[in-house]
């Protein structure tokens, strides 16, 4: 449940109360970006744009029935959050990999359906999240905050069209959950990611290991 945080009093006791008795919420943060649509923007008008963001939307969401994770949109960018506590509720043992996988297979049917006309690429991010809260700071609204969320837009600056980048702590929990099933951890879109990537981003005080899956 979402933590409304507003207090007038800038030294309030009650507030830091209230954040100290916060729990953690750990899960999966997602972001989406649509390609070129900005371009679009000015080149066409609104039934061109509107129509392919509508059907390029349905497509990843919709169809994954991720549209209940939801959290907010950026223009043409779109995060998710999917916590533990929800994803534990489905029957399949797979739940990271399976996300993954249907994740992939929305972006490969995007890049390779016979109408192109009707659909936009994109670019998505996914990261495991341990160091984050459902609070919000506007009242009626439900938002995630921490820094878990901030690396998960940041690992969005190694994204470019028709890519997943994923964490490697994402990754790990893909691993995990596959050898416990007796499942490979090598087939599926998995066969497509790379090696161990690493970067650092500014004002993370470690590097970050990732992995990137191009959708071809």
């Amino acid at each position: 449940m979402v933590n409304y945080i507003h207090f007038k009093d800038p030294n309030s006791d009650e507030m830091v109360r209230v954040l100290k008795g916060i729990p953690k919420c750990p899960g999966t943060c997602i972001f989406m970006d649509i390609n070129k649509s900005t371009d679009m923007k000015y080149s066409g008008g609104i039934v061109d744009w509107g129509r392919k963001l509508n059907n390029t939307f349905n497509f990843l969401l919709f169809a994954n029935h991720l549209e209940n994770f939801i959290v907010k949109g950026i223009g043409d960018e779109m995060m998710l959050f999917l916590p533990d506590s929800e994803l534990e509720k489905k029957s399949s043992g797979n739940v990271y990999y399976a996300l993954l996988e249907d994740i992939f297979s929305s972006m490969y049917t995007l890049q390779n359906h016979p109408d192109p006309e009707l659909f936009l690429e994109c670019k998505v991010a996914v990261h495991y999240c341990t160091e984050v809260y459902n609070i919000t700071f506007f009242e009626g609204a439900n938002d995630y905050y921490g820094s878990d969320i901030d690396l998960t837009a940041r690992l969005m600056t190694q994204c470019v069209e028709r890519r997943i980048v994923i964490s490697e702590r994402f990754f790990l929990k893909i691993k995990k959950e596959r050898i416990k099933e007796g499942g490979a951890a090598d087939n599926g879109c998995l066969s497509e990611i790379s090696p161990k990537l690493q970067v650092q981003f500014k004002g993370v005080p470690v590097k970050t290991d990732y992995r990137i899956i191009d959708v071809r």
